[in-house]
């Protein structure tokens, strides 16, 4: 008895293993017929006017974004434009050693690194607060007006909006009414002048300009959240601040990481037009960051290749940091690009 007892449970291991190994057959045919042309027809076919849509978008970053990479060579090579890229010089890293040995490298990595750390130290927040500021407020004619003065600015010109700002900031302007109404006239002056106050203007004009529309995302996921997790909080005699910190903020937090892992790639990365417009040499010493260097060297003094070898430096450091931020949130969060 014992004996046909063990041959059932051999038999019966034996149909289970080779069961097994049919159900993963199985899995891995149809995993393989998904890939497959014909699935890929069919889902073209399913979903082709979804498909078409997608088209003018990936023709925009093939034309503009994949094949001009084939122009960052020129980072390695003396330029010619008579010549064309392939038959100009080949010179290695000579344009990065030069960049790295110059007097001004440093300079314009500090000032780039530190307008873009402050700008996304307060800047990143703010349209955050503004969007949960605007979602406390129940007063519709009250809300629709604040949000419409609020996303005026991001229509303005950015050369109108930096000509406000001069005019502000100028000897004569709004900003140094009020210092002389409290310091006295004696304080008056051009801050543009100042390189220490470079920095805080350009960031209160980045923000300025870009709280509003910048909130329109965090207004669209706050409107996502389930409103019966705000009902069960207020029977519990949540506060409306305890609704905000331990519903809204959770209810955004993913959307808030996706915009911050986007904007660590863009941590070297400072608004070209609102420097350029905004410097002068005089504050060159705060105000000198990669994109103006580059401008300066590429345009004005035709280096293309020594400005090509500046540009990619910095996209290189960009995507580091991509990567990094993503790495980091997903490590520690449920939520990341890739």
């Amino acid at each position: 008895m014992d004996r046909s007892q063990a041959v059932d449970r051999s038999i019966m291991g034996n149909l289970r293993r080779r069961l097994k190994r049919s159900k993963e057959e199985r899995a891995a045919e149809e995993s393989f017929n998904y890939f497959s042309w014909t699935a890929i027809r069919k889902d073209f076919q399913r979903n082709k006017w979804i498909y078409l849509m997608a088209l003018p978008i990936l023709g925009f970053y093939i034309i503009f974004h994949y094949i001009p990479m084939y122009g960052a060579t020129i980072a390695f090579r003396n330029f010619m434009p008579i010549r064309g890229i392939m038959d100009s010089p080949w010179v290695g890293l000579a344009h990065f050693e030069t960049f790295f040995g110059s007097i001004h490298a440093w300079r314009v990595i500090r000032n780039t690194f530190l307008l873009s750390f402050y700008s996304m130290l307060w800047g990143f927040p703010a349209p955050i607060i503004f969007a949960l500021l605007l979602n406390e407020v129940h007063n519709t004619v009250f809300k629709r007006v604040s949000q419409t003065l609020s996303y005026l600015p991001h229509f303005i010109s950015i050369v109108v909006a930096c000509a406000l700002v001069m005019t502000f900031v100028s000897s004569a302007g709004l900003v140094n009414d009020i210092i002389a109404f409290f310091a006295g006239e004696e304080a008056r002056r051009n801050l543009l002048m100042d390189p220490g106050s470079f920095r805080t203007i350009f960031i209160a004009s980045e923000i300025w300009q870009g709280i509003g529309f910048g909130s329109i995302i965090y207004l669209a996921a706050i409107a996502g959240i389930d409103q019966e997790s705000y009902e069960a909080a207020i029977i519990d005699g949540a506060s409306r601040f305890k609704r905000c910190i331990h519903i809204t903020i959770p209810g955004i937090m993913p959307t808030i990481i996706i915009l911050l892992i986007l904007r660590m790639g863009a941590l070297m990365t400072v608004g070209f037009e609102r420097v350029l417009l905004l410097q002068n040499p005089g504050i060159f010493e705060t105000s000198d960051v990669i994109a103006t260097f580059v401008f300066r060297r590429g345009i004005l003094d035709a280096d293309w290749g020594f400005s090509a070898a500046v540009g990619l430096f910095n996209s290189v450091i960009n995507f580091a940091f991509v990567l990094s931020a993503n790495f980091i949130s997903r490590k520690f969060s449920e939520t990341s690009l890739f």
